[in-house]
């Protein structure tokens, strides 16, 4: 029997999988692809945008070198004019503060100008290699991540469609086919139109769509008519890639397209020419897939031994890149606790707070897709809304504010601390002799760090170092702190000032990583 069963080998997946795994749990995978390798995951059809806490995500386990190399430094469409493709992230060592970010995205097409970002405003922002988010694909994201898996032991099992998950009070197993495949907990994280939500029963609402979109390679006899880049028009959107046959379109049609067939030429070449507002041609088709944007979110991540991250608990549109993102988080905040569970030493309740402080991320990213949607709605009511958000984005504020929302700085767990950095991803902090935070996450384990001569908090750390690494030393630059205590997500869990309150320290020390280790952890 395995400790845990995971549905789906994506990025998500595949993520959880290695925070399982570096852990000390029993992992497999289970896809139902036979092959890995898929145009779909390949650039420009695989092109994702990495926020900063995701970059972090891949930094703190020490892979993010490696996805550099992975993304093809310099040989994507779009490098060199702002999709940070292969940039050196080391370089941001050098800056004593940290500068605006190289690309800030848009809102409902509507492009954002890095240089109107206010750094000043983003909250506890440091410069360093995880401070600016990456553009890259889905095909290098899962390579990292495969080789990752196998490194640390993680079996995965591809051409193995699950067809049914049977709980029982100490397991669960997921059928496919003849074989059966126990585990001590499974998870769900095979996509938005998850096998395993429908098989366990998870309630899934939300709203219907307002567009159907397409993204497809076709070659256009009159490439001239139509203009590089985002183009929201009057009756939707259409985006091209200069040098790809790539075409995105949004046709408002209030998601009628049946998207169970495959999209023809001429149906394409209408909707292009309705959306663009031009007569273009297009000369032919050689792939296309289709997308709306419903948005859909589980009532609960958990149900009984069953858990579901990534897609399999929330969909959305694309607009705003915010699923990957969203999914990594998914991961990293699953992953530590769920590890914990199998290995006897959680907490009470921790497992818990997986949904608890995942979904309300979850709907406030549906929220801002949905938004996205109105704004981009062709009839007098969605011009209206389109043109008062163009005037907010024209202001430094309204920037500001777009870029943090939807780089996911502004994301926040309610930890119950009023410390304005609990419940943040922790910025990467750097001692005198150079140690980063993300250098000291390596292995998964949660960290205290005192930022000074006094060493009154190692104690609590010590009895738990099987969980807990503690470093003690001045840093570079310390933000005004005098000690973090960081979850192994990430997550700062508890900051001060001043001289620390021990009594909460070990109160959330106690919350979080429960008792001091046994003596064979020792």
């Amino acid at each position: 029997m395995y400790d845990v069963a995971v549905v789906g080998a994506g990025p998500v997946g595949l993520f959880l999988a290695c925070e399982l795994g570096l852990a000390g749990c029993s992992v497999v995978v289970l896809e139902r692809e036979p092959e890995r390798g898929s145009p779909w995951k390949a650039v420009p059809f695989g092109m994702r945008g990495l926020s900063a806490v995701s970059v972090a995500a891949f930094d703190r386990r020490g892979m993010l070198h490696a996805l550099l190399s992975a993304s093809g430094a310099g040989d994507a469409p779009g490098a060199g004019s702002g999709t940070d493709f292969g940039r050196d992230f080391d370089a941001d060592f050098d800056k004593d503060e940290p500068s605006p970010p190289r690309s800030a995205g848009h809102f409902a097409g509507i492009m954002l100008d890095p240089a109107d970002v206010d750094v000043t405003a983003l909250p506890f922002r440091l410069p360093g290699p995880s401070s600016e988010g990456l553009m890259t694909s889905l095909a290098a994201v899962e390579t990292v991540l495969s080789e990752r898996a196998a490194e640390l032991g993680v079996e995965i099992r591809r051409g193995v469609p699950v067809s049914a998950v049977t709980q029982h009070d100490d397991s669960v197993v997921a059928h496919a086919g003849e074989h059966a495949y126990r585990a001590r907990w499974l998870v769900g994280c095979d996509g938005g139109r998850s096998t395993v939500r429908g098989l366990t029963g998870f309630d899934f609402v939300g709203s219907e769509p307002q567009f159907t979109g397409y993204v497809m390679l076709a070659t256009v006899a009159d490439p001239e008519k139509l203009r590089p880049g985002f183009n929201p028009t009057p009756t939707g959107m259409y985006l091209t890639m200069p040098a790809t046959a790539y075409i995105g379109m949004l046709d408002c049609d209030g998601g009628a397209f049946d998207r169970s067939q495959r999209p023809t030429r001429a149906h394409l070449q209408t909707v292009l020419r309705r959306v663009s507002g031009t007569d273009v041609t297009l000369s032919d088709v050689r792939l296309v897939s289709t997308f709306t944007d419903r948005a859909m979110q589980t009532t609960t991540y958990q149900q009984g031994r069953v858990l579901l991250a990534g897609d399999a608990a929330h969909i959305h549109s694309p607009l705003g890149a915010q699923g990957l993102n969203l999914g990594i988080g998914d991961a990293m905040n699953l992953g530590w606790k769920l590890a914990a569970t199998v290995r006897g030493h959680a907490p009470g309740g921790l497992l818990d707070t997986y949904t608890r402080e995942r979904r309300p991320i979850g709907a406030a990213a549906l929220d801002w897709t949905r938004a996205q949607s109105a704004a981009m709605k062709p009839d007098a009511h969605g011009q209206a809304v389109q043109q008062v958000i163009r005037d907010l984005i024209g202001t430094r504020d309204g920037t500001t504010y777009v870029f943090t929302r939807a780089s996911g700085s502004s994301n926040r767990y309610d930890l119950g601390s009023e410390h304005p950095l609990v419940g943040r991803d922790a910025p990467d902090l750097r001692l005198e002799d150079g140690t980063r935070l993300a250098d000291l996450m390596r292995d998964g384990r949660g960290v205290v760090l005192e930022l000074g001569a006094d060493r009154s908090l190692q104690g609590p750390a010590t009895r738990r170092k099987s969980r807990i690494r503690y470093v003690a030393g001045p840093a570079r630059n310390d933000l005004g702190l005098r000690a973090v205590l960081v979850r192994p997500d990430g997550t700062v869990a508890w900051a001060t000032a001043g001289d620390p309150d021990h009594a909460q320290f070990e109160q959330t020390v106690d919350r979080w990583f429960g008792a001091t280790d046994r003596g064979e952890h020792t």
